[in-house]
């Protein structure tokens, strides 16, 4: 899982993660709250500063970006599949990453901030403004379909 996300990351040694969380969640739009949940207490347990309220809104835009876009639906109701999303926490001492995981190969599509007006479509452009750096990789091998991902830097512990 975490090869993908160090192609386009700054240097991160897997191996000096000090927290990792992850969750599976379901192909219905209800995730999104159910991801917001585990992020606010695993962000809680690992005390990460003023970067709480940032991180838990990238949170939700990406799980709905995932559900929305990544997942096959009709008319607003999303198919049951197996898996369906992914969402991964991994914090080092300065960075954290939230990575979401789906099963489509589709390019992430960011809108500019001309759009900003739109409706809709806005989700990536929020997951720019408040984290430090985004982007996403096709998944290889067993898994299949693309990792977005998210990184934080974290104030220096007190």
């Amino acid at each position: 899982m975490l090869e993908p996300l160090r192609q386009g990351l700054p240097p991160l040694d897997p191996t000096t993660v000090s927290n990792a969380a992850s969750c599976a969640l379901p192909a219905r739009y209800e995730a999104v709250r159910e991801a917001r949940g585990f992020t606010r207490r695993t962000l809680d347990e690992w005390d990460v500063g003023d970067r709480f309220d940032d991180i838990c809104l990238v949170v939700s835009e990406l799980v709905t970006n995932a559900l929305r876009h990544a997942l096959p639906g009709d008319g607003g109701h999303l198919q049951q599949q197996t898996p369906a999303v992914r969402l991964h926490l991994l914090c080092w001492s300065d960075r954290l990453v939230c990575a979401v995981r789906d099963p489509s190969h589709d390019t992430p599509v960011a809108r500019t901030s001309e759009d900003f007006s739109a409706e809709s479509g806005r989700g990536l452009l929020l997951v720019g403004s408040f984290s430090d750096s985004w982007g996403w990789y096709p998944l290889a091998g067993n898994l299949d379909g693309k990792v977005v991902w998210s990184l934080f830097r974290l104030p220096p512990a007190k």
